[in-house]
């Protein structure tokens, strides 16, 4: 019999979560940015050690916010908290402690004994007693064997956390095979890391405006160079206006966006991928209900 446990991380927005995951897993599973709401969707991660899986969910940062499109991800956030048999709740010690790190907190006083809490970029600020001060009035179910300080921009080895995780996990059957690390169907894949890409290249509140749909694959034999993996995607923005800072002076801004998505489709993928990147406007789709029934999720 083995181990098994779903693991959620919860925390503000731009706190590292992604991150995280992806040094857990030892894998690109989460698109990352310094942009705050960059992930959309539970994005599911799967480690598979001797004692058995865990699959981490990451999720949207929580906020406080009445917009529509921000409280359906609140409402992500909260399914995923309640279907988890452990919580990774992630601080970032460079930030000040506010109304949102205490609505967080407040959140996770009922899941107290099935939460570790990880404080992470201590590369940027090494005072973080002031976090533990708060975790012993807001939380004090997690003890201090729960607790870890890491600096995922230098890459501390996450063993200890894993550790710990193992340790709490329950008994049970592993829900993925084995050579998983991620359970994300390709268009998904695609979509998320040109994404990444344009709302690492765009500024102010235009990366909160798009979205990228995959409208066609094709896996192409080539006569020279074997299979290529042909991919059709359109980034989608709000306004007509937007569009031409997508698209930037003489296209280079949406030709750099589809060059360094496809270099990292490369490294993820088995097959050279050739992408046809295009803009088009979907006119308020932050308001669409059927359209954010598909992208969060």
């Amino acid at each position: 019999m083995t181990k098994s446990a779903v693991v959620a991380l919860i925390g503000r927005p731009s706190v590292g979560k992604s991150s995280l995951v992806n040094l857990l897993c030892k894998a690109k599973v989460a698109i990352v940015s310094p942009s705050p709401q960059t992930t959309r969707n539970a994005i599911r991660g799967i480690v598979n050690r001797e004692e058995g899986q865990l699959v981490f969910i990451d999720t949207p940062g929580r906020h406080i916010s009445e917009k529509k499109f921000n409280k359906k991800l609140m409402d992500l956030s909260d399914r995923t908290l309640q279907e988890a048999e452990i919580i990774l709740y992630v601080l970032d010690c460079s930030r000040p402690i506010g109304q949102e790190e205490e609505a967080v907190a407040e959140k996770l006083i009922p899941f107290q004994d099935r939460c570790i809490a990880v404080i992470n970029k201590i590369d940027l600020s090494e005072d973080t007693q002031n976090y533990h001060n708060f975790l012993d009035l807001k939380l004090p179910g997690i003890n201090a064997e729960r607790r870890f300080e890491i600096s995922c921009y230098n890459r501390d080895a996450p063993d200890a956390i894993l550790d710990c995780l193992y340790k709490m996990a329950p008994m049970d059957q592993p829900l993925y095979p084995e050579d998983y690390y991620t359970d994300q169907d390709m268009n998904f894949r695609i979509s998320e890391i040109i994404r990444e890409k344009a709302i690492n290249r765009l500024r102010q509140e235009l990366p909160h405006s798009i979205y990228v749909e995959v409208a066609d694959l094709e896996l192409k034999d080539r006569a020279e160079g074997g299979q290529r993996l042909w991919v059709r995607a359109f980034i989608i923005t709000e306004r007509e206006s937007q569009k031409g800072m997508i698209v930037g002076k003489g296209g280079e801004k949406i030709k750099a966006i589809g060059e360094a998505a496809r270099k990292e489709l490369n490294r993820i993928f088995d097959w050279k991928v050739e992408l046809d990147l295009r803009v088009k406007t979907g006119k308020d789709w932050r308001h669409n209900d059927h359209l954010l029934r598909k992208i969060i999720s």
